[in-house]
């Protein structure tokens, strides 16, 4: 391959002018025709046993030029892009052949390549972290949910229904003194609000006696999923059979050993607080990230071309995709089902997509800048640790996926990992306690800085006012310019506590 010209036809997108040797195209032919040659038939030959020359003759000698050239087409350009110092954006390829035979072949691509990139500070990055203290208060609360989930209901007498309660009851409903489809249920059991049904439904439900007989007039939704008696007044009939409520059990050692492997309530307390300091671990560790990202972002500098968000956003809904299949479900019945068009769907995604593109070209960048290139023993490790992930061998996946997007992959893994190792992390709590000293630091020096303001328009004004020479007048200047110069310095000071304070707070 031999790259003949590189054209910058406008911004991020080229032109390379590409050329087969006659050797290179030549050997390609012969091996297209080993591959193909099972198949040809020619009069007075077997079928494949026809030499190259009659097939030629026959056919003609251009028979195999368009095979042999799509064979070396992805290598050879793959190779020009390599030697131009250029990077594949993404979308479509334009290919002109310029001219083709047993001398070679030569032909132009025109494509869009990834932008220039600036990058800012990456290192020293401030982010505020989470806490991971967990309280009693949290434990307790945590116990609390897990009595909920193992209270019994147990029946109510001598009071009526209220909110929270579970009742029993029959109702059927009723438009235009008419019942309707699905309106009719009996022995069905609600907990007064939960919000099951339609507004207004249970709040009439409430402060009713087992055994009572009475009626509930609601109007349903106007988005109302059936067609037929959305926002439409309605009657239901009910007929109220029992009222239940919750029995929580007591928080002891037995309630553990019913809900958990742990035989005391000191156990359980203890693996509580340790599950919770592990996810506000991972909850902080996401939220610093998170800061860091925006704040690379933010210090990106890039004509990004469009089609690399569009190709993101491609990749996106492949993925939604995916996983909706792995759910049994197509995008098509997803998209039916929600109601939504398939533009707005895909548009949905874009926010999302410019994030990625815009962090992947941050951290190329910054791992250019600082050469964190993997090895060949970590890229190994990658494609064994992805075979493990699929559950398929390493070579299925060397097949799929090229060395070049898992050695691009452990990089930018690499720059990330620079990035966070580098960053000024400060506590949540001493991140707000430190606004709050600036913020009154502030204040201080603010009614500091009024109160000389106050000074030097009083005294030095009245002692101007009354002086009978050149001398008192002098003299009271002087006076006035010195508290002048004490309320800039406050308010000096002052501007560099409210600096400190939005440094705090970002």
């Amino acid at each position: 391959m031999i790259l003949k010209n590189k054209n910058n036809v406008e911004t991020n997108r080229y032109e390379l002018e590409i050329s087969i040797p006659a050797d290179e195209f030549e050997a390609a032919i012969a091996r297209v025709f080993r591959r193909e040659s099972k198949k040809i038939s020619v009069p007075g030959f077997r079928k494949g046993k026809a030499p190259r020359s009659i097939v030629e003759r026959m056919y003609g000698e251009n028979v195999f030029y368009e095979d042999a050239l799509n064979d070396l087409y992805p290598t050879a350009v793959n190779a020009a892009l390599e030697e131009a110092g250029l990077e594949p954006a993404g979308g479509k390829i334009d290919f002109d052949l310029v001219s083709i035979g047993k001398e070679g072949a030569e032909f132009k691509v025109t494509l869009t390549v990834k932008p220039e990139v600036e990058i800012g500070e990456y290192k020293g990055l401030k982010a505020e972290r989470g806490s991971t203290e967990v309280s009693d208060e949290e434990i307790n609360e945590e116990l609390n949910k897990m009595a909920e989930r193992n209270a019994r209901l147990v029946e109510v007498t001598g009071r009526k229904s209220k909110k929270g309660d579970t009742v029993i009851f029959d109702f059927e409903g009723f438009i235009d003194d008419k019942p309707f489809d699905g309106g009719k249920a009996e022995n069905y059991t609600l907990e007064l609000g939960s919000g099951s049904f339609i507004p207004g439904f249970e709040e009439q439900m409430e402060d009713k006696d087992a055994g009572d007989e009475f009626d509930v007039n609601v109007t349903f939704p106007e988005n109302y999923h059936a067609e037929e008696i959305k926002g439409k007044p309605a009657v239901f009939k009910i007929k109220l059979h029992e009222i239940k409520e919750k029995e929580l059990p007591v928080i002891d050692d037995e309630f553990c050993k019913d809900v958990s492997e742990f035989d005391t309530l000191d156990e359980l307390k203890a693996d509580i607080k340790h599950k919770a300091e592990h996810r506000k671990e991972h909850e902080s560790e996401d939220k610093v990230e998170l800061q860091l990202v925006d704040q690379l972002i933010d210090s990106l500098k890039a004509e990004i071309p469009d089609v690399m968000f569009e190709t993101r956003i491609d990749e996106n809904v492949r993925d939604f995709d995916y996983r909706l299949q792995m759910q049994g479900m197509t995008l098509k019945d997803y998209l039916k089902y929600t109601g939504a068009e398939e533009k707005d769907f895909r548009e949905s995604f874009r926010a999302q997509a410019e994030r990625q593109v815009k962090l992947r070209l941050a951290l190329e960048k910054i791992a250019k800048l600082e050469n964190l290139y993997p090895s060949e023993e970590e890229t190994e490790a990658e494609y064994k640790r992805l075979a493990g992930v699929y559950n398929v061998s390493e070579a299925k996946v060397k097949s799929v996926i090229p060395a070049y997007e898992v050695k691009g992959d452990l990089a930018v893994g690499k720059a990330m990992e620079l990035v966070k190792t580098s960053a000024e992390l400060v506590d949540a709590a001493d991140a707000e306690s430190k606004t709050q000293k600036n913020t009154a630091k502030k204040s201080t020096k603010s009614a500091s800085s009024a109160k000389s303001d106050a000074k030097s328009d009083d005294k030095p004004a009245a002692k101007k006012t009354s002086a009978k020479s050149s001398k008192a007048a002098e003299k009271a200047d002087e006076k006035s310019d010195k508290p002048a110069a004490k309320s800039s310095a406050a308010k000096s000071t002052a501007k560099k506590a409210a600096k400190k304070t939005e440094d705090s707070d970002k």
